[in-house]
Formats: structure tokens, C-alpha cells, sequence
């Protein structure tokens, strides 16, 4: 069964499962609970006996009342310290227990698998980890601040209401399962509304994400009016559930008081007919008070563990989400033995690979594919023909199903996945940029590089140039959107990247796409001479920028069907003649 679909009671379980590093804190939190609830049920005695020290007009024993006094104001001072520090104890466990669980989902992701990063919308895994786990924590907190407290007062209200008239206590234990029985009732219906209410909030910002990194498409299609109707109809969807969810929690309160003031009812009129006909010799004005008081704050935690069982409702829901990423499986481990990839000379050999994303949709089949060292081999083919996933599965992204990549002799899956994406270079058609200064970014592939070296690097890529328009220079900081900087100068500084620390392999996927033909023209010499003496596998659909590729591999469905360079596969007049005439058709 998915964690989606995790009963409550194991959800519980794992979130119990974090508070193991924190028992000194849970302990502590225990004793400053019950301490403080215990200092809590002194007062209605001391109230008690206060009441009876007024004998009548004229009879009041004053100086008994000032002891009281003393006694009652350091007992109300020492209950607010510890219930301060149980305050610091549960915080300290609920934000550490979130830290945690946040540091364990971010961990987990980047050792899931491409394919379930690829099936998943980024809007939802971030609501996943951000939203759903501050809601997580707000549940927790007040789980740990009223829940302690709550139950150790009920406990400790019917043992002092015991020791005062048991008979009297037998009415406040009847009556009180069915506080618990309401309470129940609604928190196990509840949980499934607050769970809806995480998802429609997921895909909700799923979509906000969606709208705001295609504002400019949007735009220019005209589609703001689609992309809203969209968003009210998430928008309607979350406002019902949210309010189904609220409606049926907000029922819990009133009706565990309704039961509550049946108590109070109840103690009231037993009590006053028990003072009455014993005269005060079996009950007294003052131990009646004292019974009132305590039935009073016997009742009061129901009301209060009510509201936090319908909190925790929301949180376990949050958590059942956040832990469907942490139960995702990860990707296949690297072998005990793997290797490492070490200065590798560059031959790659594709032997008999087959691989397809969805089990009735085979996509390559059977590739068959030797490349010498240095060599540089361009794939081509219309979209969809898999040339992306041939990179894909040399770099590891996914696993062949069928046959080997051998990188020198040695099957890729008995290496180190660092080692082996560490010895092949990257520069992608997408660009990625951090949140930092533009000579952090060229810098993100060797952080100690040396100012000089991310010059020189800037200026093989052709970059320098407009770097030094930039208000602050290599010091102008950049959002991860680049900021003003156009796709072809962000595509620059990912190129910049690349030339700071070649390494003995290359991975050009449309590198230059959005860069403008004069530009591209010497970026091509720059990648001419980077390319001496490295095997690179060169991913274009502008077919101008391969003729001078050693080896052009021209595929279809999966498959190579031609093989050869630029001239002698024009003089085939097959179907890379095809592509490449058709780019210079009139």
C-alpha cells in the first residue's frame, strides 16, 4: 500500500520514529508536564480549604488564608516555569523532528531515479516539502503542548476527586466516554478531508509555478484567461475541501463541551445533595468547591485534546505526503565493487542496448555503437528518434534494460555513478543557473578556481565581453532565471562552465541553440580545440554545426540507420540527405 494511502495510526508510528534523537527533551517535557499539571490540581485544594476557613460573619480565620495566599502565589509562580520550559523542550523537539524529516526528504531526492522526477510536477514535490511540512509542524507543536498536559490533568483530576468523594467521581467516569467517543468519531473522518486538502493545495501550487515560468508564453498565446480558470477551479476545489475538512473539526469542540458541562452538571447536583444530607459531614462547602473546580478542569483537557487530535489529523495527513517521497524507492545503489572512472582514454561501446520509458512503447532496440577515443559523433535524427536518451543512459540517468555501455572495456554499471558523470562534461540545450554572482556560476564547476582562470574560461566561451556590461561585472548576482540576461548569454556562462574544467569527456545536447550564428561560429572554434583528443557526442538538429563530426549517427525509431561523416553520407542520398537538405530547402 503507498504511503498516500497510510492509515493514520502508521503514520503516527514514523513520526514517533523521529522523536528517538530527542528523548532527553521528551523526558524532560513529560516531568515539567506533570509537575506543573500536579502544582495545577493543588490550587482547588487550597481553594478549598480557604472557603472553609470563612466559618461565618465575624468567624473568618484570617491569618490560616494568608498561609493559603503565600502558598497558592508560589504555586502560580512555579507552575508558569516549568510550563515555560516545557514549552522550550517541545519546541526544541517539534523544529528539530522538522528539520529532520526536511533535511531527509531534500537527501532522498537526489537519489531518486530520473523517472520519478520526470512523472512528477516540481510545484507539487515543493508543496510536498515546504507547505505540507510547516502544517506537519503546527500539528506537532500543539500536539506536544496541549497533549501532555491535557491527559496528565485528566489522570490527575480523577485520583485527587477519588481521594475527595468516590462516589461522586464514579458520575465523571461514566459520562466521559462519550467525549471520547465523539472525538473519534470525527478525527477518523477528518483525516482523509485534510489529506485531500494537502493534495488540491500541491497541485495548486504545481500550477502557480507553472504560470509564473511561462508568463511570457502564456502571454503571448493569450492564455491568461485559460491558465485562471484553471487556477479558480483548483481555487473552488481547495475552498470546499477546506471547508468540508474545517466543518467537520469545528463540530468536535461543541460536543465534547455539551458532554463536558453533563459532567459539571452531573458533579454540581450530587455534590450539593450529598452536602445537604450529610450536613456537611461527609462533604463540606469547601471540598465541593474543590469538586467543582476539579471536574472543571477535568472536562477542560477534552475540549483541548479534541482541538488537537483535529490538528494532528492535518499533520499526519501532511506527513503521509512528505513520507510518499521518503518511501519513493531510490535508484539502484552502485555495486559494492564499483569502480572508479579514472582519466579514461574514451572508447564507448554500445553492445546489442535496448531501452523503452513505458513497457508497450519500445523505443531503442537492439543499438549497436562502437566510438574510438577522440572521436566526435554527432546524432541526428527528427525528435523523438532517441537521441536524448542514448545520452541519457551513457551518463545513467536511466539503466539500459538490455545489453552493456562499456566505457573502455568496463560495463558503466560497475562504476561509480559520480566517478563516471564526473569524466563527461555537460552543456544542454536547458540552461541552469544558481542564485549567485555570475563568477560563481562559471566557478560552480571548479570552486577553487583562480580569478584568472574564470576570465580566461569566460573568454574561450566568448562571454567576457558582455560580463563586463553587467553593473558589477563577474559580481553581478543573478536569480536562477538568469535576470536580464538573454537565453544566449545564459547559455554562454553554461558554456564558460564547461571550458573552467574540461573534463576527458563531452556532452554537447544542442549546446549552441540559442546562441546567435556569429557567435556560434566561434564558439564552434572554441569547442574545435576543446574537443582535441576527447570523445564527444554532439546532439544537434541544426545540421550545419556536425559536418565536421567524425562520425554522424543518423537515427530513427530507436535505431542508427546510417553511419558515416557529412560527405559520404550526402553521396548515399539516404535519409541524412533528407534532414539535411530539408534544413536549406527554399
Amino acid at each position: 500500500m503507498s504511503t498516500q494511502n497510510r492509515a493514520p495510526r502508521g503514520t503516527m508510528r514514523r513520526v514517533l520514529s523521529y522523536l528517538r534523537g530527542y528523548r532527553v527533551y521528551l523526558a524532560l517535557s513529560l516531568l515539567l508536564a506533570l509537575a506543573s499539571v500536579v502544582l495545577t490540581l493543588l490550587l482547588p485544594v487550597l481553594i478549598g480549604e480557604a472557603i472553609d476557613c470563612i466559618i461565618g460573619r465575624d468567624n473568618v480565620d484570617f491569618e490560616k488564608i494568608w498561609e493559603i495566599f503565600v502558598k497558592a502565589a508560589i504555586i502560580i509562580g512555579a507552575t508558569a516555569v516549568f510550563q515555560w520550559l516545557m514549552n522550550v523542550c517541545n519546541n526544541r523537539m517539534t523544529f528539530g523532528v522538522v528539520r529532520n524529516i526536511r533535511n531527509d526528504a531534500f537527501r532522498h531526492l537526489q537519489k531518486l531515479p530520473l523517472s520519478y522526477l520526470d512523472t512528477q510536477k516540481t510545484g507539487d514535490i515543493v508543496s510536498r516539502v515546504i507547505a505540507d511540512v510547516d502544517q506537519f509542524s503546527d500539528g506537532l507543536l500543539l500536539g506536544f503542548t496541549q497533549l501532555f498536559t491535557g491527559v496528565m490533568t485528566v489522570l490527575g483530576t480523577l485520583a485527587f476527586m477519588l481521594a475527595i468523594h468516590p462516589s461522586i467521581t464514579l458520575v465523571v467516569v461514566l459520562v466521559t466516554p462519550i467525549s471520547l467517543l465523539v472525538a473519534a468519531f470525527i478525527a477518523r473522518r477528518t483525516y482523509h478531508m485534510f489529506r485531500l486538502q494537502s493534495e488540491i493545495r500541491g497541485k495548486q501550487t504545481a500550477l502557480m509555478e507553472e504560470a509564473i515560468g511561462s508568463h511570457k508564453t502564456v502571454v503571448a498565446f493569450s492564455q491568461e484567461d485559460e491558465l485562471l480558470t484553471r487556477f479558480d477551479t483548483l481555487n473552488e476545489q481547495l475552498q470546499h475541501a477546506s471547508l468540508r475538512a474545517t466543518f467537520f473539526s469545528s463540530i468536535t469542540n461543541p460536543s465534547t463541551r455539551f458532554v463536558n458541562s453533563l459532567v459539571y452538571t452531573g458533579v454540581a447536583l450530587c455534590g450539593a445533595l450529598s452536602v445537604m444530607a450529610g450536613g456537611g459531614a461527609s462533604l463540606t462547602v469547601g471540598e465541593l468547591s474543590c469538586f467543582l473546580a476539579y471536574a472543571n478542569q477535568y472536562t477542560k483537557p477534552f475540549n483541548e485534546i479534541s482541538g488537537v487530535v483535529t490538528e494532528l489529523q492535518n499533520a499526519l495527513a501532511c506527513a503521509a505526503r512528505i513520507f510518499a517521497i521518503l518511501d519513493t524507492p531510490a535508484e539502484a545503489p552502485d555495486a559494492p565493487d564499483a569502480a572508479l572512472l579514472n582519466a579514461p582514454e574514451g572508447r564507448v561501446d554500445f553492445d546489442h542496448v535496448s531501452f523503452s520509458y513505458s513497457p508497450d512503447k519500445p523505443l531503442i532496440k537492439d543499438l549497436d555503437l562502437h566510438v574510438q577515443q577522440g572521436q566526435r559523433v554527432a546524432l541526428v535524427g527528427p525528435t523523438g528518434c532517441g537521441k536524448t536518451t542514448v545520452i541519457n543512459l551513457l551518463m545513467r540517468f536511466y539503466d539500459v534494460q538490455g545489453g552493456a555501455i562499456r566505457i573502455d572495456g568496463t560495463d558503466i554499471r560497475d562504476m561509480t555513478r559520480e566517478s563516471l558523470r564526473a569524466a563527461i562534461g555537460m552543456v544542454l540545450q536547458e540552461t541552469w543557473l544558481k542564485a549567485d554572482t555570475v563568477r560563481a556560476n562559471i566557478a560552480f564547476a571548479k570552486p577553487d578556481a583562480t580569478d584568472e582562470e574564470i576570465v580566461a574560461a569566460a573568454k574561450a566561451a566568448h562571454a567576457h565581453s558582455f560580463i563586463r556590461q553587467l553593473p558589477q561585472g563577474y559580481d553581478t548576482r543573478i536569480d536562477e532565471n538568469g535576470g536580464a540576461l538573454s537565453q544566449g548569454q545564459k547559455q554562454l556562462l553554461c558554456i564558460a562552465r564547461l571550458m573552467l574544467a574540461p573534463p576527458p569527456m563531452l556532452i554537447l545536447d544542442e549546446a549552441t541553440s540559442s546562441i546567435d550564428t556569429r557567435t556560434e561560429q566561434r564558439i564552434q572554434k572554441a569547442f574545435h580545440q576543446l574537443m582535441q583528443g576527447r570523445t564527444t557526442f554532439v546532439v544537434a538538429h541544426r545540421l550545419s554545426t556536425i559536418r565536421e563530426a567524425d562520425v554522424i549517427l543518423v537515427m530513427r525509431d530507436g535505431n542508427v540507420v546510417e553511419q558515416g561523416d557529412h560527405a559520404s553520407l550526402l553521396a548515399k542520398n539516404g535519409f541524412y540527405a533528407e534532414l539535411y537538405n530539408s534544413q536549406f530547402a527554399q
